[in-house]
């Protein structure tokens, strides 16, 4: 979508304007007409409320689109901006209509808050028509251009910021949502060094010779089935105090999960195209860090493995060696995520020895059991970066809730041959997996794990998104950089 931003002396013949309305104040200078006919309609600029009437303006017919922005003191008032833009791009996406222009005079925003109704607009107008031959005309996007008019003084400054995180967010959807013989490992990075080019990101990889020669056997154990080989993608970014320890985000990139040798059912398993939801969302958050050139330094890391069921594949009762020496008795092929992660947080805390790690996985289906698809499950062994992340969720939508953790989980994790298995029972299993993880956690690092399963994909369109991919963890991230590294 492209935005343009018009001064004050510019006056568009525009066909179709939009207002955002505050609650029980609809715009005095709006027809009377149209003031009536709203009203009639109920319309009193609630939030999630929309109207459309059509006027004469200048001898010409111009649709009038009026969103509901809520209280002006509401305490979600962020939130309900975001939805007025997006609900406006959602009615007129394939409406034929070619622009939109919103009109924000009057409605007393900030510049923030201005730059959030067009961060809303821009990530609902968000779709993935790659591999679709036989649209119709009418469900084609028609909508190519917003043009803003009356913006308050920093807009486009603001709006600079969130269109990084538009970007952001972008591609973690986008990575999300190709198929699983459009992105494996190796063109999950071709696709991140294309987007990523010029952004000022350093871009490592490690191959499997190289995670071999360092003995991360544990993520190449759940690689082992596949055709397609592992990769440890790595994105640096250096925009801090020279010297400073960085934070670290980790992904876990599995790029189809049959479940291995511990198959899956086959309904619902092309869903598995998505347990990459976690690298995909570091991949998206790097590339908002770099865009915006925030003040900190920050490196992500995905890792990335198929797991496929054929001949080679490790078996459940398999012992396979981490990186970090310790032994694991793989009882379920299918709890490979956790197999994938543990090398990659040793790796990361050997080779950048961070202040603060967050990893990010489509983990368990226990997590959607718990939360359905409302919130993420945060499991940590800092109270003061479980609390930061908390907020960065509640500011952004990414919300998180925090679950329990403790030693008397860790039974369920015992193993008669090797130091521990690779699951529990079914009870408490997100519990478990965390505490799987925190095993490869050296020195009391600040730690947090977020399992994702629930919230990386929809079934059905919410606030800022279409059906599909959500792009979850992007805002999340970005927003915890500003707070804590950047304030």
């Amino acid at each position: 979508m492209q935005i343009q931003f018009l001064d004050a002396s510019a006056s568009p013949a525009a066909r179709l304007v939009a207002r955002l309305v505050n609650q029980d104040a609809v715009p005095a200078d709006l027809e009377p007409m149209l003031a009536e006919a709203a009203k009639i309609a109920r319309f009193s600029g609630k939030s999630g409320q929309t109207f459309e009437g059509f006027v004469e303006r200048n001898g010409k017919v111009v649709r009038v689109a009026l969103a509901g922005i809520g209280a002006s003191d509401a305490q979600d008032r962020m939130a309900a901006i975001e939805k007025a833009g997006a609900a406006l791009v959602a009615k007129y996406l394939t409406s034929g209509e070619t622009t939109l222009t919103f009109d924000l005079t009057g409605a007393g925003l900030s510049a923030e808050e201005a730059a959030g109704a067009l961060l809303g607009a821009e990530l609902r107008s968000w779709r993935h028509d790659a591999y679709r031959t036989k649209l119709t005309d009418d469900k084609k996007p028609s909508l190519r251009e917003i043009f803003v008019m009356g913006a308050p003084e920093g807009t486009t400054k603001q709006w600079g910021s969130a269109q990084a995180v538009a970007a952001g967010v972008a591609l973690t959807r986008e990575l999300v949502t190709e198929p699983a013989n459009a992105i494996y490992p190796e063109t999950f990075v071709a696709r991140c060094r294309e987007r990523m080019e010029g952004t000022g990101l350093n871009i490592r990889v490690l191959d499997e010779t190289e995670m071999a020669a360092l003995g991360m056997g544990s993520l190449l154990g759940v690689a082992r089935g596949s055709a397609r080989p592992p990769r440890l993608l790595v994105l640096e970014w250096n925009g801090g105090a020279k010297g400073t320890k960085p934070v670290a985000f980790v992904g876990k990139g599995v790029t189809f999960d049959t479940g291995g040798i511990s198959l899956k059912p086959p309904a619902g398993m092309e869903d598995m195209k998505w347990d990459m939801g976690g690298a995909g969302a570091v991949a998206g958050a790097m590339l908002t860090l770099a865009l915006r050139k925030a003040k900190a330094n920050v490196v992500g890391l995905c890792g990335l493995v198929e797991n496929m069921p054929d001949g080679d594949a490790q078996r459940p009762g398999d012992v396979v060696t981490s990186l970090s020496g310790q032994t694991i008795e793989v009882i379920n092929t299918d709890a490979e995520g956790r197999l994938v992660l543990c090398d990659v947080l040793t790796w990361v805390q050997r080779e950048y020895a961070p202040v603060k790690i967050v990893d990010l996985a489509t983990l368990t289906g226990a997590i959607i059991a718990s939360l359905a698809h409302e919130y993420a499950g945060m499991f940590s062994n800092n109270d003061d970066l479980a609390a930061s992340l908390a907020a960065a969720g509640e500011a952004t939508g990414d919300r998180l809730w925090r679950f329990p953790m403790g030693p008397v989980y860790d039974k369920q994790l015992e193993s008669a041959i090797a130091d521990m298995k690779n699951v529990g029972s079914r009870f408490g299993g997100s519990i478990t997996a965390a505490q799987f993880l925190k095993r490869f956690i050296e020195n009391d690092t600040p730690w947090a794990h977020l399992d994702i399963a629930g919230t990386v994909w929809a079934d059905k369109p919410g606030a800022t998104w279409d059906k599909g991919a959500t792009g979850f963890g992007v805002r999340l991230l970005d927003r915890f950089v500003r707070d804590t590294l950047e304030s």
